[in-house]
């Protein structure tokens, strides 16, 4: 297995259009799949966009998107958000032979606690739910501050993680996160009350991601209590073809 490259394509004004990196995601998956390419983690930010995963359903879809585009998604989950202040990472990645999808789930589930750990944010895991979650206290409910949706095909990943910094949490007013209505959302500039930009955290992120997919073996955080999400449903979609 060759190295781990990291490209970053576009933070802040220059932040990708959700169909373009698509795109861009599916050249790169060839080329991983062909080795013609290493494996590659995409880092970058979109402008404001929904994107709607295999059981999404028409009600769970905004009414009103505020003028973002909803777009249906090859991944698997609900609905979710992507847009600026938010650190999007795709791992295009090769799984080796003894790493089950469910370990690179939470392999990148752990990339988002300890990135967070780093600034002074305590998450872990929620069983029966993805992705990094702060635990219910006095200043608010159980909520997610880090999203995950993947799709593996041929053996190689797509899609990834979206790790919320300083995006305005005003964009989820206009629907309910993943499906889940009895969580929150929120983001590290919420969380530590300074302004916590994509530029901070990006090393930090790509400094956890490197660990994790060096595949070597690792801690995980201990998990909080068991939330099963509505209609529980695999969040990766795995093809063979």
């Amino acid at each position: 297995m060759g190295d781990l490259r990291f490209d970053v394509m576009g933070l802040g004004d220059e932040a990708v259009d959700y169909l373009d990196a698509w795109e861009l995601q599916r050249r790169v998956h060839q080329q991983v799949v062909d080795g013609a390419r290493p494996d590659t983690v995409l880092l970058l930010e979109h402008p404001p966009t929904y994107t709607a995963g295999k059981r999404t359903e028409p009600h769970e879809r905004p009414a009103d998107a505020g003028g973002a585009p909803v777009i249906d998604v090859d991944r698997g989950g609900k609905i979710t958000f992507h847009g600026p202040g938010q650190l999007v990472a795709y791992p295009i990645v090769r799984l080796p032979g003894h790493v089950l999808v469910v370990d690179f789930v939470r392999r990148l589930e752990e990339a988002m606690i300890a990135t967070c750990r780093d600034f002074g944010v305590t998450t872990a895991r929620v069983p029966g739910r993805s992705g990094a979650w702060l635990a219910a206290d006095d200043r608010g409910p159980e909520r997610k501050i880090g999203a995950i949706g993947l799709r593996v095909s041929r053996g190689v990943t797509m899609h990834g993680i979206a790790l919320n910094c300083d995006v305005s949490l005003s964009w989820y007013d206009r629907f309910v996160p993943c499906g889940i209505a009895d969580a929150g959302v929120t983001t590290l500039s919420e969380e530590l009350g300074r302004d916590v930009p994509v530029t901070e955290v990006l090393p930090v992120l790509q400094r956890h991601l490197a660990a994790v997919l060096a595949w070597e073996p690792y801690v995980a955080t201990p998990d909080y209590d068991a939330r099963p999400e509505p209609g529980r449903a695999p969040r990766v979609e795995v093809l063979s073809l």
